[in-house]
This record gives structure tokens, sequence and C-alpha cells, in this order.
């Protein structure tokens, strides 16, 4: 991977494609939380929304997408489309030489993500991408739990999303069910993530996968019944064997109505641990150790609330710095290659040993302050 370009001077500039319902999150955060960013403009393919969020933040030029890639004043563009267009935001952000940080997943295809990370790496661009939860002050808890050997030498995982579908609550819920969604890849990547920042890159992969009705209902507004055709598996079942040694079990599910599952367990030699929801920050953590109990961890580190961005404002670091940035492109390339590889896996009736890699991201360091991402 060649060196990427280093930037040491002011703010980094930012420009969002895409101001959809989660670009308020970032808005806010960055604004709030993250000193070293500065969102300067932002575009949309529907250009209202982009003038209503430059009324909404004052001092953010609202752009075409044209104008946006273009604009020589921009350092990174904040990817926030829909998944199907992450690719193609992504490539033209890179072709204007602009770093990019996109929302999960990387891509839809693993070709079209490997395309853009490619090109970025020849042109000594950042590429980074969210799920960045695993930065918060929960799964960097249980990280430094691991890495102190409260649990000794990790042996097993488990990983469970399980719950009936978004068509009762989401505004638009049709999108979950076509090519880039489902359970697995929507929200695969939180889960995913957290197992390999805590455990490490994933060597080879078998799975089941199923599309269990072939149609769903939806019983929010303003859609209310619409019927959906179900394109994507909608109950996941997977195993992941990583290079450390350690064998995951793994389901993610549209199709459970309830259950009494933990989110995310680590099993080792010494004892277990209960790892928080990876869809968020905070906790609560807690471990057992071999004939204990089980104990609930203070959170030593920052960001326990929402803190989306976090993962952005980290790149931004590590393109003053040179040193790697955490959310990595390589990172969730890998968790791209392993959803597919699931897929693949239920499909052919084998295993399959995963092609991708990555470096496990590097533990935030105890005694870090809120908004400061170097010791």
């Amino acid at each position: 991977m060649a060196k990427a370009k280093v930037r040491r001077a002011g703010k980094t500039t930012i420009g969002i494609v895409g101001c959809g319902n989660i670009s308020g999150t970032y808005f806010t955060n960055i604004r709030e939380m993250f000193n070293i960013l500065e969102i300067t403009a932002c575009a949309d393919i529907i250009p209202e929304r982009a003038k209503a969020k430059s009324k909404e933040f004052p001092g953010v030029r609202a752009l075409s997408t044209n104008e946006i890639y273009a604009d020589k004043n921009i350092d990174v563009i904040l990817n926030l489309t829909p998944p199907l267009a992450h690719a193609e935001v992504s490539m033209r952000a890179v072709k204007s030489g602009k770093s990019v940080y996109s929302e999960k997943p990387l891509a839809v295809d693993r070709a079209d993500a490997a395309d853009f990370v490619k090109l970025a790496d020849s042109k000594k661009l950042h590429v980074g991408c969210a799920p960045d939860t695993f930065l918060g002050a929960g799964l960097q808890t249980c990280r430094k739990l691991i890495n102190d050997g409260w649990i000794g030498k990790p042996v097993a995982a488990t990983a469970f999303m399980t719950g009936h579908g978004p068509e009762s609550w989401h505004p638009d819920p049709e999108f979950f069910y076509k090519k880039g969604a489902g359970p697995l890849f929507d929200m695969g990547p939180y889960y995913l993530t957290t197992l390999i920042s805590l455990l490490g890159p994933v060597k080879r992969v078998t799975g089941s996968a199923q599309i269990s009705f072939a149609e769903r209902l939806i019983t929010s507004q303003p859609h209310y019944g619409t019927k959906v055709k179900v394109e994507v598996p909608t109950h996941v079942a997977g195993v992941l064997d990583f290079a450390s040694g350690a064998v995951a079990t793994l389901v993610m599910s549209f199709d459970v109505w309830g259950a009494n599952l933990p989110r995310i367990e680590i099993y080792g030699s010494e004892g277990s641990l209960s790892v928080p929801d990876p869809n968020t920050f905070g906790g609560p953590v807690r471990v057992m150790r071999a004939g204990g109990q089980w104990a609930e961890v203070p959170l030593p580190f920052s960001y326990p609330a929402n803190s989306r961005g976090l993962g952005l404002a980290d790149m931004a670091t590590a393109m003053r710095s040179g040193r790697e940035h955490r959310a990595s492109g390589r990172l969730a390339f890998h968790v791209l290659d392993l959803m597919h590889s699931i897929v693949e896996a239920s499909d052919s009736g084998r295993h399959v040993n995963v092609k991708s890699t990555c470096a496990q991201p590097s533990a935030f360091p105890l005694g870090l302050g809120a908004g400061v991402l170097d010791d």
C-alpha cells in the first residue's frame, strides 16, 4: 500500500454528498465534537435537500454534485448516499483528487470497492468507512480487557442481530430488501467490524442464508399496506474462522419476532466478555473470570455517546501524522468480502477461504481526552 499524502495545516475540509436522514447526525457531531473537521459544502441528487441543510447549518454551501467534486478547497468527500451509490460517489471523489469517507458498506460489489481503493492508493489518498462505533468507549474498553488478558486467549465468539425487519417502523423500508441490504449487509458491518477489531482478520467462512418470506408487508407510514418483493436473504447464519484461531458464530436475521440472545460475547481460556450493542458507542461492558460472577466494567475511554464521525476525525488526524487510520478502507473491504463470502458459502455448500485481509485496527491508548486522537 502506497504511503498516503500527509496534510498538516488547518482544518480538514469536508464536502458531504447525500443529505438524507443520517446526514443530520454527521452535520451536528462534526460541528460540536471534532475541531479538526469543517464541513464547507454539501450536495444531493435532490438539490432541495442540500439547500435545506445549508440553511440549517450556516456557512455550509449547497452545491451541485459536479461542483462539489470540482471544488479544490475540499479535502474529503463524506459519502452518505444509499448503498447502491457508494461505489460511484467514492470513485468520483478519488478521481477528483479527494480522499473519501463513506457510510457502510464500502460498496455493494467487491470489484467496485477494489477499483476505487486501488485508485486511491495509487493517488496516495485516504479511504475510510463506517462503522466507527468500535472506536467508542464501550468497544475500546472491550479491546483493552482482551489485550490485558482478562479473559485469557480468545477461543470463540457469538454475535446475534435478530429482529423482524424495519417495515413496521421505517418510513421507506423497501430498500432493506433489495441488493446491498438485508440484515447481513445492513447490520452485518457493525458486528463484523467489532469482531475484527477485537479478534483480528478472518481467514475462512461458511454459512447458510435464506429468503424466509417472498414478500414483506409495510405497516409504517406513509407506505402502509404496500407489499415489498424480497430479493436478498433475510436470515443468515455464518461461521467465521479467525487467523488468530478463534471461531465465531454469526446470526443476522429479519425473521425473528423475539429472542433472548446476547449481542456479542467473546469466550476466552480464562473467562468471558459481554460486548455492548455494536451499533452504539457506550456500554454496558461485563466480564466474568473463571469461577467468578458477571461484573460490569467502568468505561475509561472517551466517546460513550453517539459519536458518528469519530472515524472521519481519526482519518483526518492520520492525514496529518502519516499513520494508518483505524476505520480504514482495507478494514471495510475485508468486511465486505466476508459478507459476500458467507452468502457464497451458502450457495455452494462449502467453506470459502477469504482472499482479503486487514490489520487489526490499533487500540486507543488510555488517557486521550475528547477530541484528541493521537497520544
